[in-house]
Parts: structure tokens; C-alpha cells; sequence
């Protein structure tokens, strides 16, 4: 499923750039300590290598990307990040995650892009999707629920770090 855009009537989805508004804004959602808490703290490169790291996802797994969720409408605005990744040392297994901007919370922009990249990845034979989430981000386990994903339970088995695991099946195929 290669990178191109996804639209929602709210949102559209499409690659990161590294174009001076896309940048700048990389460097404040990720630079703030409300989001990084989260993510187990601030990136360890700056926006535009996150934008090349991004790029190479789908280059190298099928059904994989990164988004930013810009807001449609007269002068759109990046909300954030979703994204399909491989989870690290698993076998196979994809996460969808979402990173937003805080001026961007509480808006549902986290389900609806999550939902969307999801729903492509399934139809392109993706078979199940998971997401972690660090226990107390209560606003990223009602995104989970809302998603209708199933909870694992705390692991640590992809990441160094106790999680709350989920994990979504793709609808069978009707013929």
C-alpha cells in the first residue's frame, strides 16, 4: 500500500514533507512534553530525518506508512501523525499509532485518520492491525475502543516497556 494521500470529509491524509510549515510543525508537536510523555519521550533525530525515516516504511513493509493529518478547510492544519509501523522484534505484527498536536486533542482527528489508514491496509490484505499504548493515556485507550479493538492486556513484549496491547482482526471477506 504505498504512501499517497487518504481523504475523510474532515481530514486528509498525506506524506510528511519536509517543507518549512511541515517541519516547523514536526518540531512542535514532538518538542512538547504532553505528547512525548507518551511516546516515551522526544525523538532522537530532528523533523527532517523523521520525514526520511517515514518515507522508508512502505519501501520496506507492505501495508505500512506515515500520514500527516492535516484538517480540511480554507487554511488547513497539520493535527499530527498517524501511522502503520512494524512493531519492533515482533514477527510480522503492524502498529497503528497516532501522535496529535495538542491544539488538535478532543476533536476525534485520531480516530477518524486511524480508522482511514486501517480500513486501506485491510482492504490491501492486511489481516490484523495492534496498537500500545502506555498505561494513564486514557484519551489513546478511548481511540483503541472507539477503533472497537480488542485489549490484550499489559505486555512488554515489543517495546523495553509495560504497554496496554490491542489488537483489531480485518473483517472477513464476503464473497
Amino acid at each position: 500500500m504505498p504512501v499517497g494521500e487518504l481523504f475523510t470529509p474532515r481530514l486528509r491524509l498525506r506524506p510528511w514533507t519536509t517543507g518549512r510549515e511541515d517541519l516547523a510543525r514536526l518540531a512542535d508537536t514532538y518538542g512538547r512534553e504532553e505528547v512525548t510523555r507518551w511516546l516515551g519521550g522526544p525523538p532522537t533525530v530532528g523533523p527532517a530525518e523523521l520525514v526520511a525515516r517515514w518515507a522508508e516504511i512502505p519501501r520496506t513493509h507492505p501495508y505500512c506508512g506515515c500520514w500527516a493529518i492535516e484538517v480540511r478547510g480554507a487554511a488547513p492544519v497539520v493535527a499530527g501523525t498517524v501511522l502503520l509501523r512494524p512493531l519492533p522484534g515482533g514477527v510480522g505484527e503492524v502498529e497503528v499509532g497516532w501522535h496529535l498536536h495538542p491544539d488538535s486533542w478532543g476533536h476525534g482527528y485520531a480516530t477518524e485518520a486511524a480508522r482511514t489508514v486501517v480500513e486501506e491496509a485491510f482492504g490491501a490484505g492486511l489481516p490484523e492491525v495492534y496498537a500500545v499504548v502506555r498505561p494513564g493515556n486514557e484519551p489513546s485507550l478511548a481511540v483503541c475502543r472507539r477503533l472497537g479493538m480488542e485489549p490484550l492486556g499489559r505486555m512488554r513484549r515489543w517495546y523495553d516497556v509495560e504497554l496496554e496491547a490491542f489488537r483489531l482482526m480485518a473483517p472477513p471477506v464476503v464473497e
